[in-house]
């Protein structure tokens, strides 16, 4: 097959004097931070949807993207001639993951049987091609949102052959995340919510949903597959209510179920937004549980309220992102996915690789930066600080549990007055952060 990008080199690290706009100016795969190399940090993916089907079409007009490698038809054979242009385009980003929907890979067919025959097909050559290019599946996940069956949800639909059509589906996208050796498998409920309340059965939806959950862990130990099971949070759109809202949601539904052993969070920036949280809230929320395991690198337009994926360019951004993640032991099985797409105005392949070698630059920034503020301590040392009085005296007896009401009532009886300790110093710590960027 001839190339795709005839013109364009594998994309190397040039250092931040360098013009070239087909070069990384901050990410040096091999650049030891922390005692690791970027690379491993990072853990960057390329996803298969936005970068690979996506064509640019909105509520308001057509795709306007030139792919001259697709033909614009549903067969096997385009999806076939597509995958090995995804790992080329891939394998020239110096990217080590990429990530699926099993619909972005293989088209449906007329039947399950059909529509399993076509992802085998396709996922044939993505088993080649990652052998011949190194790279790995980060995640695949199954498409239980775009077709009309699922219009009132997969796991939670008010059918009942609906919820074994989305279990079908998913047992055959976890038998193919197997076989390719994926790190893990993500579980995104795009209609698991409601519309009205005046249709739903919310206790007996939630019910299902677990149910299903539940016997995806079992299939899951059934095949010897080893990866991490994930779930992505996000609070709308497009239902106007989706059970798997926020970080938060998420764990309580999983301690609910009995289901946090068994999962981990991948938490996306532009769906923190959507929650009215900041993407540092979603993933302090997840690692102080131990449920931190990967994330969704995106951002939205503060103008705009809806979910418009961007590419992340905000240096604050990564790094308050990298400072947390950093601070919860970093990623193992999951990585920086950039589930991001370009502008529909950015219609020409090449702004593909534009696009990406900007984010994995931000990200590269944000993980030096969280670094040396790291290494500084004044930051992690003022927060110590802040909370010196829980370390000794009282504060160590509430905290271990060796107290009651009523030594505490007579402890301030005794003491009469509060007054506040110290400042909480907020602009202080911006100056702080600011030094660094």
């Amino acid at each position: 097959m001839q190339p795709a990008f005839p013109t364009i080199s594998k994309i190397a690290y040039e250092g931040k004097e360098s013009r070239n706009p087909l070069a990384f100016k901050h990410y040096n795969p091999h650049e030891i931070v922390e005692g690791k190399t970027m690379r491993d940090h990072l853990r960057f993916a390329v996803v298969y949807w936005h970068t690979f089907r996506g064509m640019g079409s909105d509520p308001f007009g057509p795709g306007t993207a030139v792919r001259p490698w697709d033909d614009g038809s549903n067969s096997v054979a385009n999806a076939q001639k597509r995958a090995r242009v995804a790992f080329e385009f891939i394998e020239k980003l110096d990217a080590p993951f990429y990530c699926w929907h099993d619909r972005d890979v293989a088209p449906e067919g007329k039947n399950l049987r059909e529509t399993n025959k076509n992802f085998d097909a396709v996922a044939k050559v993505l088993k080649v091609e990652q052998k011949r290019t190194g790279i790995k599946l980060l995640w695949g996940t199954a498409n239980l949102f775009s077709n009309p069956r699922f219009v009132h949800g997969a796991g939670t639909s008010c059918n009942a052959d609906v919820f074994a059509y989305a279990a079908a589906q998913i047992k055959k996208a976890l038998e193919v995340t197997h076989d390719l050796g994926g790190a893990g498998y993500t579980f995104w409920g795009g209609r698991e919510g409601y519309m009205t309340l005046l249709n739903t059965d919310m206790k007996r939806e939630l019910d299902h949903l677990a149910k299903l959950l539940h016997m995806a862990v079992d299939y899951k130990k059934q095949i010897g597959f080893k990866g991490q099971f994930y779930i992505e949070p996000k609070p709308k759109e497009p239902t106007k209510h989706q059970y798997d809202s926020d970080a938060a949601a998420c764990l309580n539904f999983l301690r609910e179920y009995d289901l946090l052993p068994h999962f981990k969070l991948n938490l996306e920036t532009n769906h923190a937004t959507l929650a009215g949280h900041t993407m540092q809230h979603e993933l302090e929320v997840a690692g102080a549980a131990g449920a931190l395991g990967s994330i969704d690198a995106n951002t939205g337009d503060e103008l705009l309220g809806w979910d418009t994926d961007q590419f992340p360019t905000s240096i604050y951004l990564t790094t308050h992102t990298m400072l947390a993640i950093l601070k919860y032991g970093g990623l193992t099985t999951g990585g920086v996915n950039f589930d991001a797409k370009v502008r529909r105005e950015s219609f020409e392949p090449v702004d593909l690789f534009h696009a990406h070698i900007g984010g994995m630059d931000a990200f590269a920034r944000g993980l030096k930066i969280a670094a040396a503020i790291r290494k500084d301590g004044r930051l992690a040392q003022f927060v110590k600080q802040r909370y010196a009085s829980w370390d000794t005296g009282m504060g160590a007896k509430i905290e271990k549990g060796r107290t009651t009401l009523k030594e505490l009532e007579t402890h301030m009886l005794k003491q009469g007055e509060v007054a506040p300790n110290v400042s909480g110093r907020q602009e202080f710590l911006e100056n702080l952060i600011n030094e660094f960027i």
